[in-house]
């Protein structure tokens, strides 16, 4: 079941931080943009923010499953449910984007019918003031992603 988080809170700022470790993205994100929650028996097991980016493009700019719920399928049914939402809201484009070192990220967005349409070199260098790592890789650049909505 999705809500639309109108509140911001330390639950929701935890789970968010696991996308993007910056607190202060995080909350702009969230006040620039639109919050859902996907619930599972009163537990928030997954959030998404949206923002626009134009009258024709929407962008995720932070996706999270928490991680004891990771594995289940609540990524596809965020994506789905971003998806369903942004099209019946008039955009014609979905963009997310991830980090040249997100491995995961990158086949996950991939399977769920995202094609790769650019990178924005450096980004994570001039926008994060400490070094980003994963799986043995610096987190250098933007990977940037988008998806046709019908």
């Amino acid at each position: 079941m999705f809500k639309k988080c109108l509140k911001y809170d330390q639950s929701l700022l935890t789970l968010l931080m696991q996308a993007d470790p910056s607190e202060a993205n995080v909350k702009k994100h969230f006040e620039d943009g639109e919050c859902y929650c996907m619930m599972q028996q009163h537990t928030m097991v997954g959030a998404y923010i949206f923002v626009e980016r134009d009258s024709a493009t929407a962008e995720i700019v932070c996706i999270a499953v928490s991680e004891e719920w990771q594995g289940r399928g609540i990524g596809k049914q965020l994506i789905a449910h971003a998806v369903e939402l942004t099209a019946q809201r008039g955009y014609k484009r979905l963009e997310v984007g991830t980090g040249n070192s997100s491995i995961d990220q990158l086949a996950f967005y991939q399977k769920c019918g995202f094609r790769i349409t650019g990178v924005e070199t450096n980004f994570f260098l001039d926008h994060y003031a400490e070094p980003i790592y994963e799986n043995g890789i610096q987190c250098m650049d933007m990977v940037r992603l988008s998806k046709a909505l019908v």
